[in-house]
């Protein structure tokens, strides 16, 4: 009985790939609303009801892109009123809701997949495809808390020595310059230091290996199968156009045939696949509690 965020790091890569890329190159409306409809009750059965900034950002950022497009693009045949001699369309109206719709799903997305996808999960991943690329990214994340630590530390030093003032600009920026430059030369040390002790315990003399933490199970199997089938034939309404919308010059919307109703009902599978399995682990936990 497993989360969906415990599921194998590549199929659940491969997942979010697959609803995120449908999402940022199809423009079809009805695909749009279902990434967003399914990105916000993904998010908020992972979250509950909490980051209340992050929802109010994220809908002031779409009022923002929605209104911004009719009032800098003109294109468009139905005029709906004209405001300071420029005309306001239908077209480039329902263009920017539909533009706003697909980036605020897309940005749900992502944030669900920072929660799920975790450093050591990224490096599971990475390693599986460039041992150095992993070790590149493991050790810049690595020096990123250092980096922070260090520079507190080093702030903390100079303000118990007197030589660190934020009375003004002017003493600000010089004491922000002086640790700037001693972060600098901190890191170059810290990098030569790292260097000679991966040289030492024989760094690149050898085959190197990898701890597997993650492995493939018939569910993570499953899931791949399905998600990369169900993708596929979303992506194949997509390309031969059974889903096609057009908002310039004029609204042109034709009725999606057999294969762009598959397409739909594929794109919404994809998406509630991991509520499934959510819901699924919940409910069986729930039973398993009821009988204690």
């Amino acid at each position: 009985m497993r989360s969906f965020s415990e599921y194998n790091p590549i199929v659940t890569a491969i997942w979010f790939f697959c609803v995120t890329g449908i999402a940022m190159f199809c423009n079809y409306p009805v695909l749009m609303l279902i990434s967003l409809a399914g990105a916000i009750v993904f998010f908020i059965m992972r979250n509950g009801l909490s980051h209340g900034k992050t929802h109010l950002f994220f809908w002031i950022l779409f009022a923002v892109l929605a209104l911004a497009n009719p009032l800098v693009s003109h294109n468009g045949k139905t005029v709906l009123f004209v405001m300071n001699h420029n005309p306001v369309t239908l077209e480039a109206t329902l263009y920017g809701l539909n533009s706003a719709v697909m980036i605020i799903g897309v940005l749900y997305w992502f944030r669900s997949f920072t929660q799920i996808m975790t450093s050591e999960k990224l490096l599971y991943i990475t390693g599986a495809l460039s041992p150095k690329l992993s070790l590149i990214l493991s050790m810049a994340l690595r020096y990123v808390p250092l980096f922070s630590r260090q520079s507190a530390k080093i702030s903390s030093a100079q303000k118990a020595m007197g030589l660190f003032s934020d009375d003004n600009i002017i003493d600000d920026l010089k004491g922000k310059s002086r640790i700037f430059s001693i972060m600098v030369t901190w890191a170059l040390e810290n990098g030569i230091i790292t260097a000679d002790s991966m040289e030492a315990r024989g760094y690149g003399t050898g085959r190197r290996s990898q701890m597997r933490r993650f492995g493939f199970r018939g569910a993570d199997i499953a899931l791949l199968i399905a998600s990369l089938l169900l993708f596929g034939i979303t992506a194949a309404a997509v390309g031969t156009d059974s889903l096609s919308f057009e908002f310039y010059p004029a609204l042109n919307a034709g009725a999606p045939d057999t294969l762009g109703i598959l397409g739909i009902i594929s794109y919404g599978l994809l998406i509630i696949l991991p509520m499934i399995i959510e819901t699924e682990v919940n409910l069986r936990w729930k039973y398993l509690r009821s009988g204690i």
